[in-house]
Order: structure tokens, then sequence, then C-alpha cells
């Protein structure tokens, strides 16, 4: 099991820049083993919001070990050759740090800025942009001539830092189609249908999405490394009952477990002394 935190950037003192990337030099200080910040233009949790990719920039400086990425991009409202670009710099400067875990997104980040949105063409549009980004790191010169997207005589160099940058898929479950989209590729993040930020998934439904997935998956696919992400709570007050809840879901197929650490539970800085704390020993 590994462990990393998840937090906004978007909200109050969490579109703090410095405040985060000094936060994230603290976690790794601590023993996390990754930081990974929400992927928001404008939102309905506040005005203030910071550049994701900036931010990530900001702690790719402050730390040398942790992995780190979005949490998740909504790939369908962003070009897919500037978002190469940008994780492909940011793998470099990281050292090949870089996780990208990306979904369809929605809500008012389409609907105010006129954005198109719903599921279907979302979903598509998400499928032949993944497409799009690993040709554009395979460094080779491609065209695609697609249902949404088109390119002519493109090569982008240089290839990312690392061989493979690792894509998880995020999605609510139990919807099956971003399952059976993360049966693909390396990872999922999924989140429960209802469950809000005072909440997480049960170790039984956690168990649930993991068998659908692993169903979905090719003989191929099914002996290859995938991570399940599980987005959870921990209050380290009691050490042993963070352990313990740590292991139910190390037991169901969890690989990662990302601390939700968000307003709902304070400021930033209200909980900078839990993230000091670091993940439980295992």
């Amino acid at each position: 099991m590994k462990f990393g935190i998840s937090i906004p950037n978007c909200h109050g003192d969490f579109a703090d820049v410095r405040l985060v990337a000094e936060i994230a030099y603290e976690a790794e200080e601590a023993g996390w083993e990754g930081f990974f910040v929400w992927d928001h233009i404008g939102d309905k949790w506040g005005d203030e919001v910071s550049d994701p990719w900036i931010m990530l920039a900001a702690i790719a400086m402050r730390t040398q070990h942790m992995k780190m990425g979005t949490y998740v991009t909504p790939v369908t409202r962003r070009r897919p050759w500037k978002l190469a670009r940008e994780v492909v710099t940011l793998d470099h400067l990281s050292a090949g740090r870089v996780i990208l875990p990306v979904g369809t997104g929605g809500g008012v980040e389409y609907i105010n800025y006129r954005e198109p949105a719903g599921v279907k063409p979302s979903g598509a549009m998400l499928d032949e942009a993944l497409e799009i980004l690993v040709q554009l790191w395979s460094g080779e010169r491609f065209s695609h001539e697609g249902e949404y997207y088109h390119i002519e005589n493109i090569r982008h160099l240089p290839v990312p830092y690392q061989r493979q940058i690792p894509i998880w898929i995020g999605g609510v479950w139990p919807r099956t189609r971003p399952m059976q989209r993360a049966a693909r590729w390396h990872g999922a993040c999924p989140i429960g249908l209802g469950v809000g930020y005072r909440d997480q998934m049960s170790p039984a439904k956690t168990r649930e999405c993991l068998a659908y997935i692993r169903s979905q998956q090719s003989e191929v696919q099914s002996t290859q490394a995938f991570d399940m992400v599980h987005t959870g709570l921990l209050e380290r007050k009691d050490e042993a009952f963070d352990r313990a809840l740590v292991q139910e879901y190390e037991q169901v197929g969890v690989t990662w477990w990302m601390e939700n650490v968000t307003w709902e539970r304070g400021s930033l800085q209200e909980q900078r002394e839990r993230i000091r704390k670091g993940p439980p020993k295992m």
C-alpha cells in the first residue's frame, strides 16, 4: 500500500500555491508517497482557484521522491496536445514522478464556460483524447482523423522522462462505463455514488468495483500492474485504528490510499498537523 494526499486547487488557502508547495515538502518529509491536486478552472466552491499544472511545478521543485499529478483532469475540456506538453514537461521537471488520473468531468466548469457537456460525448472524446496523448508521447510523427480531434503530421519531443506515464481513470461506481475504460489503462480511482467528502466508499464496494474491472480485462491485461486507488479518510488520532482500517482496504486489492484533504475537514493550515504526522506505519 502506498499513501498519497489529494487536495483541492480551489477554495480559500487551498489555492495558495506557496502554501501548497510547502505542505507538499512537509508531506514528503513525513513519509507520504504522493501529492495530487484537483484540476479545476472555475468552480462552484469559490472564486479562488490556482492553475493545477503551475501548482504541480512548484511541488516538483520542493520535493524529490513523491509521485504527483492531478486528481483528476477532465481531459475533454483541455486540448490533448496542450495537455501532452504540460504532462511531459512536468515529468521531466520531476524526474519521472508524474501520474495522470483522468475523467470526463462536468458541472459548472462546462456549463458556465459554454463547453459541450454530456456523459456519452464526453466519454467518447476522452477515449479519443487518450489515444492521441499516447501517440504524442511516443515521439513518432503521426496524423489523426477522428470524430472529435484532427491532427496532421505532428511530432512531439521530448518523449516523457518515464518510459510510460501511468494513466488512472476516475469514475463513479457503480457506473460501469468508466470502469470498462479503466480496465484498459494503468489504474482506477473510483468514488462511490452519493459518497460525500466526509465519507468513503466501503471495502465491500471497492472489492466489487475491482472485480468488475478485472472481469473487463483481457488475459494479457490481467497480468499487468494495475493500481486500485481509494479516496479515504484518516484522523491520525489512533494509530491502531488507522492501521486496521487501511488493512481492510489493502485486503480487497487497494494499492494506493489517497487521503482526501478538503475544506470539509478545515482549512489547509488547520489540517497541516495531521499531514505532518504522516501515514500509518504498516
